[in-house]
């Protein structure tokens, strides 16, 4: 979630930002991305997004797991997995199964919903 909350702040910084004699150049946090990381659609930036996301599960399962008031021991006894599991799922250590994601989120009587979004209507093949 820092990565969220640092884009926010660095745009509304880099707004507000000026010096005594000029503006400063406005640069959206999509194209500091496209420029730093990669446009959409390039190796890097895919690798960074499905990172991020990742993050993002993390975080929610660790948010549901403290609002069920549930260590991660007593989380991964549910789940049938040690508690080091757990912390990898929370702090995003570890390549996650579906079935994984569902089974943490079903032990805490969670709904999972996943919604996917067509980028594009082109899918490019490498030959």
């Amino acid at each position: 979630m820092k990565s969220l909350r640092s884009s926010s702040i660095l745009h509304k910084t880099v707004e507000t930002m000026a010096t005594k004699n000029k503006e400063l150049e406005i640069f959206t946090f999509d194209q500091i991305k496209d420029e730093f990381i990669g446009e959409i659609g390039t190796e890097k930036r895919i690798q960074y997004e499905q990172a991020l996301q990742l993050e993002i599960l993390g975080e929610m399962i660790r948010k549901v797991r403290l609002e069920r008031n549930l260590t991660q021991e007593e989380l991964g006894k549910l789940v049938g997995v040690q508690r080091a599991q757990i912390s990898k799922l929370e702090n995003s250590t570890t390549n996650v199964t579906m079935e994984t994601v569902l089974k943490v989120f079903g032990a805490m009587k969670a709904k999972v919903n996943f919604n996917v979004e067509l980028i594009n209507n082109k899918i490019y093949i490498a030959k």
